[in-house]
């Protein structure tokens, strides 16, 4: 079962690597001509959602979201994502990390454990965002077994719309607490149907929503 992480001092540093290394993939992107993006942890910046499976390893989730493109058409949704995972595979090597995995709709870093301290094993995923009239679209390929025939289409993110409004007022109004249960309930039930197809984004909407809706 899904719990939320208490070992503070592994969680920071854990963060600190992962997001430097995110971080440094959005200077190298933008620092180009193809195109401009941002990126945060999922939930828009939320703390204090980081999760573990029992004593499972621990996967961070951080999306990049596209701002502008300069090279590509926003329908160029393979050439986008070959793109970002070429840079991300300059920054990963770059630290001595292996090259990301694309999967359906994130791209995997391998797993690292710290030399001292916590010796949990732990990744983090990088979805390839964008919003569009206050709802989120993520990048996803659908896989077939043959390249030739895989699609990549943008996917709406479900009742993704305002959703960043909908977390302001709920943090002013303190029922962020409420969503925290309410996430990690929504990541337990998914975990308890055998359900794949619920990333933590996907969760994370889910309980702003029905919270939001509550109040």
């Amino acid at each position: 079962m899904y719990h939320y992480i208490e070992d503070k001092e592994f969680l920071k540093n854990m963060r600190s690597e992962c997001s430097n290394l995110v971080n440094q993939l959005v200077q190298r992107i933008n620092n180009g001509n193809v195109m401009e993006v941002k990126a945060h942890m999922v939930g828009s910046g939320a703390r204090n959602l980081e999760t573990q499976n029992g004593n499972n390893p621990i996967d961070l989730d951080y999306n990049i979201g596209i701002v502008k493109l300069y090279s590509y058409d926003i329908n160029d949704c393979d050439k986008i994502k070959e793109y970002i995972k070429k840079e991300f595979n300059k920054v990963l090597k770059s630290k001595g990390w292996g090259d990301c995995k694309d999967s359906t709709s994130v791209l995997n870093s391998g797993f690292r454990e710290f030399k001292s301290g916590n010796k949990t094993n732990f990744k983090f995923d990088l979805g390839i965002v964008v919003e569009s009239d206050k709802t989120w679209y993520r990048l996803i390929h659908q896989k077939t077994g043959n390249t030739n025939t895989d699609k990549w289409i943008w996917n709406q993110g479900p009742n993704s719309k305002e959703i960043d409004d909908k977390v302001s007022w709920l943090k002013k109004n303190n029922l962020w607490n409420e969503v925290r249960v309410a996430y990690l309930k929504k990541k337990n039930m998914y975990l308890s149907r055998g359900d794949n197809n619920h990333p933590s984004f996907n969760c994370y909407i889910e309980a702003v929503n029905e919270v939001y809706d509550k109040y």
